[in-house]
């Protein structure tokens, strides 16, 4: 009887033990967190230790574009002059809304740059063919550009990729995504004309954040958004053919992430880490929406009022988006000496993933164990 009793009070101290470790990750999730490898790549490397709800506000001014179709019968200049003008129309609308804010990221739509033909080796271009033009571009108006191109490799064997170049502010290649998912049309096993997959997901460190991009058809694929998330991206800018907006909306809720599309037709928008559009247009335009990367995502708590709470006590500091149909919302901080994780936490509020988990450690010890799942 002594012994069963020392085993049932052995087993409880053990449970305790597991509960007190996990609330403890809980609450300093630094305690429990991993060390970053030394030797990872930047692109790879662990993003910052401090949770985004807790760094001060990092508003990020971004424009989008429907560019329309008639771009891909043009010549390679006419294409470039078309950019062109669409930044100046992107640049402009930046500052009409948003007047003294500087323009951070411009996104267009994949295959923009390339020569009319019907091969691979006609549409292609080298990247020093428009180096300097998309440069110069990025440079004038002192943002960062996302340039798709159809890309002849510079080196040896010859082969082509479906590319988008980020260009930063002073006209430097800060780094190339190569389409690592390219289409095969039914009844063909060509990809895109011959187009070579690309074999990596790489991150970019900008000074407004860590970007990530995907094209088009990499909607249909998981790993690519997975990695990107891993890797610690906050934005997924995706050029694209296709105006498709289950796919985005799908993982940018999984991976609390941004993702915004630009292409040719029908539908360009910023989807954000709710899986909500935030905005978009229909038709040939531009869109400028300016996002907040130290967000707090919020789950509907009596306290939280549907954000009124927050407003009450904050005033025009806090800037949120709450979506009663979703019972969540999405928060950020207006005042650049406040984060919004300070301004939750004197609400007593936390954000919904530590809820979910914070709730999920007391039903473990609730019903002594984590529930069975089949095998």
């Amino acid at each position: 009887m002594n012994a069963g009793r020392s085993l049932r009070a052995e087993a409880q101290a053990r449970l305790m033990m597991t509960v007190s470790v996990a609330l403890a990750c809980f609450a300093y999730p630094a305690l429990c967190a991993q060390p970053a490898s030394a030797s990872a790549p930047p692109s790879q490397q662990a993003p910052s230790a401090t949770p985004r709800r807790d760094r001060l506000p990092r508003k990020v001014l971004i424009g989008t574009v429907i560019s329309g179709r008639d771009v891909f019968t043009m010549t390679i200049e006419k294409r470039l002059q078309r950019m062109d003008a669409l930044v100046d129309e992107i640049a402009a609308e930046a500052k009409l809304n948003y007047p003294g804010k500087r323009l951070d990221l411009v996104v267009l739509p994949e295959y923009f740059l390339a020569r009319p033909g019907e091969t691979l080796a006609q549409q292609a271009l080298r990247l020093d063919d428009v180096r300097q033009r998309i440069a110069a571009c990025a440079k004038l108006h002192d943002c960062y550009l996302v340039v798709p191109l159809i890309m002849q490799e510079a080196d040896l064997p010859l082969r082509y990729s479906n590319a988008a170049a980020l260009v930063d502010r002073s006209g430097n290649i800060a780094g190339i995504y190569r389409k690592v998912h390219p289409v095969a049309f039914q009844g063909s096993n060509v990809l895109e004309g011959g187009t070579t997959p690309g074999r990596d997901f790489p991150v970019f460190d900008c000074d407004f954040g860590r970007l990530g991009i995907q094209i088009c058809f990499d909607i249909l694929y998981p790993d690519g958004w997975q990695a990107l998330a891993r890797q610690g991206a906050e934005i997924v800018a995706l050029p694209s053919a296709s105006p498709e907006t289950v796919g985005p909306a799908a993982y940018a809720r999984q991976h609390d992430y941004y993702v915004v599309s630009a292409t040719p037709q029908a539908h360009a928008a910023f989807f954000n880490p709710l899986g909500i559009i935030e905005a978009q247009v229909s038709k040939e335009s531009v869109l400028v929406h300016e996002i907040d990367l130290s967000y707090a995502l919020l789950h509907w708590e009596a306290i939280l009022e549907n954000g009124e709470a927050l407003k009450r006590r904050f005033g025009d500091g806090v800037g949120f988006n709450y979506y009663d149909a979703e019972d969540m919302g999405i928060f950020w901080s207006n005042d650049p000496k406040t984060s919004i994780g300070q301004m939750i936490a004197s609400a007593g509020l936390i954000e919904t993933r530590d809820s979910v988990e914070r709730i999920r450690v007391l039903q473990d010890a609730a019903r002594g164990g984590p529930p069975m799942a089949p095998r």
